[in-house]
């Protein structure tokens, strides 16, 4: 399988998950330690736009900055973690399926849907409400602390804040709708 390049000012969702779907995210100072390279690799390659750590797997959505710099910096990321979590869980191996996924986005309204998406993922696997989920972006989008995150870029695509909330709500209304009819 040929890997899709990553390409500067591209959006790409970016994921992956534990091999053999085993976790990846034992607790959450696993899920705090991973956002921490997310930071140290990554920041001054791409721009953030959402993330959601579950426990087997995890999603990014991003803009490439630097072509050059991004493939090695993700694989950094990924390799850093991977170790300092089989030195943890005393471990061997691979951590992740093979290669991470990436998706380029094709418009906005993709990467709108996107970012609900990522955001509601805790509602979709887990049945928990999405708004107070710790480990997913969703709630530095309503904070007013400093993030790394493209808070300004994300809130102006949807509008504003309240279009923001409504839009996540709506997918959330449509969801529970679906879970519902299973």
């Amino acid at each position: 399988m040929k890997l899709e390049t990553l390409e500067k000012g591209y959006c790409y969702h970016i994921y992956n998950r534990g091999i053999n779907s085993c976790n990846v995210f034992s607790n959450d100072k696993n899920k705090l330690y991973f956002l921490s390279l997310l930071k140290r690799y990554l920041t001054s390659v791409v721009t953030v736009f959402a993330y959601c750590l579950m426990d087997n797997h995890f999603h990014l959505v991003v803009r490439i900055d630097d072509k050059s710099l991004a493939s090695q910096s993700f694989s950094n990321l990924f390799n850093a973690y991977a170790k300092a979590y089989n030195k943890e869980q005393n471990r061997t191996g691979s951590l992740f399926e093979k290669h991470f996924k990436r998706v380029q986005l094709k418009d906005d309204k993709y990467l709108k849907n996107l970012i609900i998406y990522v955001h509601l993922n805790p509602l979709h696997h887990l049945n928990q409400d999405y708004t107070q989920f710790q480990f997913s972006s969703y709630r530095s989008f309503l904070s007013d602390k400093a993030t790394q995150l493209a808070r300004n870029e994300v809130i102006e695509m949807f509008d504003n804040i309240e279009n923001f909330v409504y839009c996540h709500s709506s997918k959330q209304e449509i969801l529970t709708e679906i879970y519902t009819l299973e």
